[in-house]
Order: C-alpha cells, then sequence, then structure tokens
C-alpha cells in the first residue's frame, strides 16, 4: 500500500510540474492613458499576465473579452485575466492563470482610460 500511495503522490507532483511549465507570462506595462505594447500575439495556451504601472498617475488594471462580445459588461470579461490586485506606481501584479483558444480578443485599462489593444491568439 505503501508503495502505490508513493507511486500516486510521485505521478502527481509530474503531472502538476508538467502543467506548470506550460504556463507563460505575458508581460505589458502601461503608461499614462496608453500600454506600451499595441498588439500582442500568442499561440494557444495557458497564460498569467504581469501588468506594470510605469508613471501612468493613477492605479491600473487589465481587462481581456472576445472579440466581439460587449467590452462594458463584465460579464464579457475574463475574469481570471483581472489583477489580482489593482497596480500601483511603479509596482507589478499578475493575474491568474488565463487558457487562451485561438481568436481574437480586446484588452484595456478602464481605471488608466486606454484605448482597446487587439490580443490575437494563433
Amino acid at each position: 500500500m505503501k508503495k502505490l500511495i508513493t507511486a500516486f503522490t510521485f505521478i502527481l507532483a509530474i503531472t502538476f510540474s508538467a502543467q506548470a511549465q506550460q504556463v507563460k507570462t505575458v508581460a505589458l506595462e502601461q503608461t499614462k492613458g496608453e500600454f506600451t505594447q499595441k498588439e500582442v500575439k500568442l499561440s494557444e495556451g495557458s497564460y498569467v499576465f504581469n501588468i506594470t504601472n510605469n508613471q501612468a498617475g493613477t492605479d491600473v488594471g487589465f481587462v481581456l473579452v472576445p472579440e466581439g462580445k460587449d467590452v462594458s459588461d463584465a460579464k464579457n470579461h475574463i475574469a481570471a485575466a483581472y489583477v489580482t490586485k489593482v497596480v500601483a506606481e511603479g509596482k507589478t501584479e499578475s493575474s491568474k492563470t488565463v487558457k487562451l483558444e485561438k481568436g481574437t480578443y480586446t484588452y484595456f485599462c478602464p481605471l488608466n482610460k486606454t484605448p482597446q489593444y487587439k490580443l490575437v491568439v494563433e
């Protein structure tokens, strides 16, 4: 029984390790009224978004919405993509893990009043 439990624990550890390695990070920076990255292209997969506030003049956040959905309706937002804490000046905060499928998305920050930008997953 001990060997069975040990083998099961080992398999779980390998599975979690493999999944953790597959999560990629996307670093985005905001300045006053804009993101410095105007368009992002990614491959299908799991991502964490790191949002940096580089003297935006206000706290910032991050909203990601599938193309064609009303960006003003929070029901259409990909909630896992929200940063887990608003980003103060000079700080970086992260989202939860977001699984992105092929398609086009819109990203923006309502706190910093940025334009809407395109994120393409190929």
